[in-house]
C-alpha cells in the first residue's frame, strides 16, 4: 500500500512537472519570437533587479547601468517571467528527483531514479544555456542548442510519467504481432521530429522563418538560390549581437527550404506512422487518431506561419504543436515498447 501511494504522489508530482514544463517551452517560443531574449542584458536578474525596472528612477538608472542596452518595456517582462516559470520547473524537478531516491529506499520495485536524476541535471544544463543565451547575445548554436533542452526536458518528464503511471496496452496475439513490426517506423519517425525540431531552432534563431514569403514555392521557384555552407556553418564567429540575425538572403533561405523539406520528411513518416497505427486498432486506435489531427494541425499551422507573414500568436501555436506532436509520438513509443499479448 506505501508503495502504490508512492507511484501515485511520484505521477502526480511528475504530471504537474510536465503542465509546467510545456508552459515553459511555450513562454520560451514566446520569448524568442517577440525578440525579447535580450529583454535583459544581465543575468539571472534584469537591469539588476529581481523583476524588471518600471518606475522611472528605475528605468533611469538601469539605463546608466546598462547604457547600450535601453529599456523595453515589452521586452524585460516576457524574459523574466520565462525565467521565474522555468526557475520554478526546475525546483519542481529538484522535488520529485529527492522524492524518488528517497522513496526507492524503502520500495521492493525499483524507482526510476535515474530517470530523475538525468533530468536535474538536465535542468541545471538549462539554466547555464539560457545564461549563455544573454551573455552570448543570441548565438545561435546557443539559442537552438537551448530550445532542444527545453524539449527534452519537456519529453523526459512526460516519459517519467508514463513509466510512473504504469499504464500498458493489452493487445491480441495478431495486433502484438503488428505493434511489435511497427517499432522501427515509431524510431525513425521520433528521430526526423527531433532533428526537425532542430532545424526549427535553427531557423528561428537565424531569423529564416520569412526568408520564403509563397507557398509551397519559394521566391516563385520550386529549387530557388541557397548558401547552404554559410546557412549551416556551425563554427560561425560568436558576436557581437544576433538580434535580428546576420546571415544574407541565400544563406536564410536555405535553413528555410531545410525546415521545409524535413517537415515533409516527417509528415510522411508520421502519417504512415499513424495509418499503421490505426490498422491495429483497439486501445491503439486513439493514438493513431490523434497523430493524424495533430499532424495536421502542424502542417496548417508552419503554412500558415509562411502566408500570413509569422503572426505572433500563429508562430508560438507551432512550436507548441511541434511540442505536442513530439509527446504523442513518445507516449506511441512507450505503449508500443511495454504492449502485452492476451
Amino acid at each position: 500500500m506505501d508503495q502504490q501511494k508512492t507511484f501515485i504522489w511520484g505521477y502526480r508530482l511528475a504530471l504537474w512537472a510536465t503542465a509546467l514544463a510545456c508552459v515553459v517551452v511555450v513562454l520560451g517560443a514566446f520569448t524568442r519570437l517577440s525578440d525579447a531574449g535580450l529583454g535583459c542584458p544581465d543575468w539571472p536578474g534584469c537591469y539588476g533587479h529581481l523583476t524588471w525596472p518600471t518606475t522611472h528612477e528605475h528605468v533611469v538608472a538601469a539605463e546608466a547601468l546598462f547604457p547600450e542596452a535601453p529599456v523595453e518595456h515589452d521586452k524585460t517582462w516576457p524574459e523574466m517571467v520565462h525565467r521565474y516559470f522555468a526557475g520554478g520547473l526546475g525546483l519542481l524537478i529538484l522535488a520529485l528527483c529527492a522524492l524518488t531516491w528517497w522513496r526507492s529506499q524503502t520500495c521492493s520495485e525499483q524507482l526510476p531514479k535515474w530517470h530523475a536524476l538525468g533530468l536535474l541535471v538536465l535542468v541545471v544544463v538549462q539554466a547555464a544555456f539560457g545564461m549563455w543565451t544573454v551573455t552570448l547575445k543570441l548565438w545561435p548554436q546557443v539559442v537552438t542548442a537551448h530550445l532542444l533542452g527545453g524539449f527534452a526536458t519537456l519529453s523526459l518528464l512526460w516519459l517519467l510519467s508514463l513509466r510512473l503511471g504504469q499504464k500498458r496496452w493489452q493487445l491480441s496475439a495478431h495486433s502484438y504481432a503488428r505493434c511489435q513490426r511497427l517499432r522501427p517506423l515509431i524510431v525513425v519517425s521520433v528521430l526526423l521530429l527531433i532533428v526537425q525540431v532542430a532545424l526549427g531552432g535553427w531557423t528561428s534563431s537565424n531569423y529564416a522563418a520569412l526568408a520564403c514569403s509563397d507557398f509551397p514555392t519559394c521566391h516563385g521557384q520550386w529549387w530557388p538560390a541557397m548558401d547552404v555552407a554559410r546557412g549551416f556553418n556551425l563554427a560561425q564567429h560568436i558576436g557581437p549581437n544576433y538580434l535580428g540575425g546576420l546571415l544574407e538572403g541565400e544563406a536564410r533561405t536555405a535553413i528555410h527550404m531545410a525546415h521545409r523539406l524535413g517537415a515533409l520528411a516527417v509528415t510522411l513518416s508520421v502519417l504512415l506512422l499513424a495509418l499503421r497505427v490505426l490498422q491495429i486498432g483497439g486501445q491503439a486506435k486513439p493514438i493513431g487518431l490523434l497523430l493524424l489531427a495533430v499532424l495536421a494541425l502542424q502542417v496548417g499551422l508552419g503554412i500558415t506561419n509562411v502566408l500570413a507573414q509569422l503572426p505572433l500568436s500563429v508562430a508560438v501555436a507551432h512550436n507548441a504543436g511541434g511540442a505536442l506532436l513530439l509527446l504523442v509520438l513518445l507516449t506511441l513509443t512507450q505503449r508500443a515498447y511495454t504492449a502485452q499479448s492476451g
